[in-house]
């Protein structure tokens, strides 16, 4: 990086929160703190629930993901829009008719406080992990690419997110994130641009997309009921549904950014208007990945993305047999150029000249996806402690070797702000379920102004709590899947709970407070044991929850018939 990227960067990042601290300072009460004074507009609504969902993980791991695999993870998407108008129909008008600062306030009306707790703590857990992870993901990206100090990267992120939601609350959280999303945006969009820029003259954006299509990379559809499959259309439709009702409307960190809405019809056009944009933004990311994967027809791409990971191979004693293997990536590589080149200079496009060209493609991906994986094995024998998946790696290595020196840095400030943006939500929805949920329930009734301290006082303690999990990480298989599925072991049964409260009278308080531990551990049990697809434990751990409290209240009331 040089001196511009490093002014383009820092300017970004220091400006962000001097203008969130400076816009939001001297948050008197309560009411301002956590819920922003409700001035938010929609449009601020909408932005702020995107932000708070659009992290660092997913500019980093989706361009990876559609690279590896294609635009089938947007699949994963297409419940958000269902689950969007049932929010906006059920939940936001009862949260604004009770005037809640938390969604499980509700929970002790309907049931009893002990319910309400279990509740709070089940979201503390798995929302206190996940902003680790939050700060985590981009930190070892960074670390590993640029070869900044791991831990370090982890303070700067987590103490520059602690400065401004401290000082300004909900308040702040809205006010920086629009100025993130406009970065994010165009950042991305500058991306992409310059993606299509850089393939040879001969490829147009249309020859483009035919070359990815003939590589399986636009296959976005899969009906198939395959549980093996993590992504298909009713996994998206279904577990995505639920994993959106869940995470929408019973998450505090997507919660509060609504409740900030000035109106509940401010609220709900704000979650309408992220329905409608969410899908179509992650479907311009994937498009990112597969037109970085459309680039590397054209350009050498490494064996392995992870630089640690090739250090680590050449390093060894399994140096020559690694750069066999890079000898003959190459050899395929130069395969696959000549036959894109060929495609599209010719004049007869025929089907008969598109399937032989699709063939060609496939085979050769083929080729290239066993050296890959030959390669990972190296790696692991070479170091097990090394990380083999580069997933995670694909976009940041093309923005570090391929993009205009200033556009580094903006894109490395695209990648931060996501995590500052996603973080500073997670903490404040933190602070405020502890004030209010446990912290307040217990203490009994004292000030504003004490309660807005003890909420300043937990940010930062859950700051440093989420820079602790994030400095004791480690990457997983890929970092967006890793925060959905912390989200899915947890969700489900949060759903369930809320919606026994909403539409089953019958249900009481024991049965659903029973029921909720039985369900945690079954679900924990089910994903340890790898019985199906993370995504369908949103739907199974909503419906085991409900059916356990159903019978257990049923068996009650035998009982006392008895």
């Amino acid at each position: 990086m040089l001196l511009l990227d490093w002014i383009i960067l820092i300017g970004t990042l220091v400006f962000i929160v001097a203008y969130g601290a400076y816009k939001t300072r001297g948050s008197k009460n309560v009411q301002d703190y956590l819920r922003g004074g409700n001035e938010a507009k929609w449009w601020t609504v909408g932005l702020s629930v995107m932000a708070t969902q659009a992290s660092a993980i997913t500019f980093l791991s989706t361009p990876g993901q559609a690279f590896h695999s294609g635009m089938g993870f947007v699949q994963f998407y297409f419940g958000l829009p269902i689950a969007m108008i049932i929010i906006c129909m059920v939940f936001i008008p009862i949260y604004y008719r009770l005037e809640v600062y938390t969604a499980y306030e509700y929970l002790e009306s309907r049931f009893d406080r002990k319910t309400r707790s279990l509740t709070a703590l089940l979201f503390l857990t798995q929302r206190g992990l996940s902003a680790g992870i939050t700060i985590f993901a981009p930190a070892i990206i960074l670390s590993a690419v640029l070869g900044w100090d791991l831990t370090t990267l982890n303070i700067i992120i987590g103490v520059l997110v602690i400065i401004y939601t401290v000082s300004g609350g909900t308040k702040a959280v809205n006010v920086t994130q629009k100025q993130q999303m406009a970065v994010i945006f165009f950042g991305m969009i500058t991306a992409f641009v310059l993606i299509i820029q850089y393939l040879p003259e001969e490829i147009s954006f249309t020859k483009a997309l035919e070359i990815a299509g003939a590589s399986g990379k636009l296959d976005i559809l899969d009906f198939s009921f395959d549980f093996d499959n993590r992504y298909t259309f009713w996994s998206g439709i279904i577990g995505g549904t639920f994993l959106a009702l869940s995470y929408f409307g019973t998450d505090q960190s997507q919660v509060q950014r609504y409740l900030s809405g000035k109106s509940v019809q401010q609220s709900q056009l704000g979650l309408i208007f992220n329905g409608l944009l969410k899908v179509p933004m992650q479907f311009f990311i994937l498009l990112v990945g597969v037109m970085v994967f459309v680039f590397y027809q054209f350009n050498y791409s490494p064996l392995n993305f992870n630089p640690a990971a090739t250090k680590a191979v050449t390093n060894s004693e399994l140096a020559s047999e690694y750069e066999e293997l890079e000898n003959e990536l190459n050899f395929i590589q130069t395969q696959k150029q000549e036959k894109s080149l060929k495609y599209a200079r010719a004049e007869d496009f025929s089907s008969g000249n598109r399937e032989s060209f699709k063939q060609d493609m496939l085979q050769l991906n083929e080729a290239e996806i066993s050296t890959r994986q030959k390669a990972s094995n190296i790696i692991a024998e070479a170091d097990e402690s090394v990380e083999t998946n580069d997933k995670d790696y694909v976009f940041i290595h093309f923005i570090l070797n391929n993009l205009p020196r200033g556009l580094i840095g903006l894109l490395l400030a695209v990648i931060l702000s996501a995590a500052m943006s996603s973080t500073a939500s997670e903490l404040n929805a933190l602070a405020s379920t502890t004030v209010i949920d446990l912290y307040k329930r217990n203490i009994g009734d004292r000030s504003d102004e004490h309660f807005v301290k003890a909420s300043k006082w937990f940010t930062l303690a859950w700051g440093l709590i989420a820079i602790l999990v994030a400095s004791f990480a480690e990457l997983f298989d890929n970092l967006i899947q890793l925060v959905n599925i912390i989200g899915s072991i947890f969700y489900g049964n949060v759903l369930g709970i809320f919606l026994l409260a909403f539409f089953i009278k019958y249900v009481r308080s024991n049965a659903v407070f029973v029921a909720a531990l039985i369900t945690q551990g079954l679900i924990i049990g089910i994903y340890f044991m790898e019985i199906m697809p993370y995504l369908w434990l949103n739907l199974t751990g909503c419906v085991l929850v409900m059916g356990i409290a159903f019978l257990l209240q049923k068996l009650d009331n035998i009982r006392k018939i008895a």
